[in-house]
């Protein structure tokens, strides 16, 4: 018998109709299909009708459960091929697939975030339907201006487009967890960072991670005004006359400013600084 573990944040889910609502919004194309924590293989039954895929499990017990459980498909030729790891090593070492894929899975609550953006930051990802905590999923597809709106939704709309397709209440699991659960889209269009051919938004992975480093000081304090979080690290003088120049009042706070200025008021302080602090910001 199979128990769900609690350090792996496993809840299986048990809801047919809701395996049947993920399988119709999933991607229609050729790409290759990955499943990650594909837990006691029911979503992946349902996946292997529409197509071949490869399977991530972090449980070696549920790796084991699987290959018995799938023999027939993991016999056939690039049928079903199941590795067992963390998905989150392997992104470190490069890319889940060497091909263009798409994600689809039920994520646990505990690294859900983690993983989705290491997806989108990987070229080879086109596209993620994964079952995640509402309240992380309304953070990856809010909108400028709106409380949730923050580095989340701006790293996502900046490379793509996020949507919740639909709820699935706690009763869809065993074990029952204590929060609503939703199941978001995120399509890419663009790339992050240029490279294996890609073009990307940002010319080098240095760059990327300047702008993530932005972000972090720009929502440092949400309800501080913009220009009071990023003086922090970048000249001040600067920042206003980029604000004046995009006509934002000195008031703005980080939320009201959209996915596009943000990318804008970055790349200015960043072309300034030369990706290096200023000798008179604060330390």
């Amino acid at each position: 018998m199979i128990v769900a573990k609690k350090k792996f944040g496993q809840n299986f889910l048990q809801d047919a109709s809701i395996k049947e609502q993920i399988i119709q919004s999933m991607s229609k194309n050729e790409r290759k299909l990955i499943e990650i924590g594909p837990g006691l293989g029911d979503l992946t039954q349902k996946l292997l009708e529409v197509k071949p895929l490869i399977a991530y499990e972090i449980d070696s017990d549920l790796c084991v459960y699987l290959k018995e459980k799938f023999a027939k498909e993991c016999e056939a030729s690039e049928r079903l091929l199941i590795k067992q790891g963390d998905v989150l090593e392997q992104f470190q070492k490069g890319s889940l697939c060497e091909e263009e894929y798409d994600i689809v899975a039920n994520l646990p609550y505990y690294v859900a975030t983690a993983i989705i953006l290491e997806a989108l930051k990987d070229p080879w990802c086109k596209s993620l339907t994964v079952m995640i905590q509402k309240e992380v999923a309304q953070k990856f597809c809010a909108t400028c201006k709106s409380k949730e709106f923050s580095s989340l939704a701006i790293l996502t709309g900046i490379i793509g487009k996020a949507k919740i397709l639909f709820d699935v209440p706690p009763e869809a699991f065993d074990p029952i967890p204590k929060v609503v659960s939703s199941v978001l889209k995120i399509e890419k269009n663009k790339e992050y960072v240029t490279s294996n051919g890609f073009a990307g938004i940002f010319n080098s992975i240095k760059e990327f991670e300047a702008f993530q480093k932005y972000l972090r000081v720009a929502f440092s304090a949400p309800r501080k005004r913009w220009i009071k979080n990023i003086s922090s690290f970048y000249s001040k003088q600067r920042a206003l006359a980029l604000l004046e120049e995009l006509e934002y009042q000195e008031t703005i706070r980080s939320h009201e400013i959209s996915v596009l200025n943000h990318h804008l008021l970055f790349k200015n302080l960043w072309e300034q600084n030369d990706g290096k602090r200023t000798t008179n910001a604060k330390r």
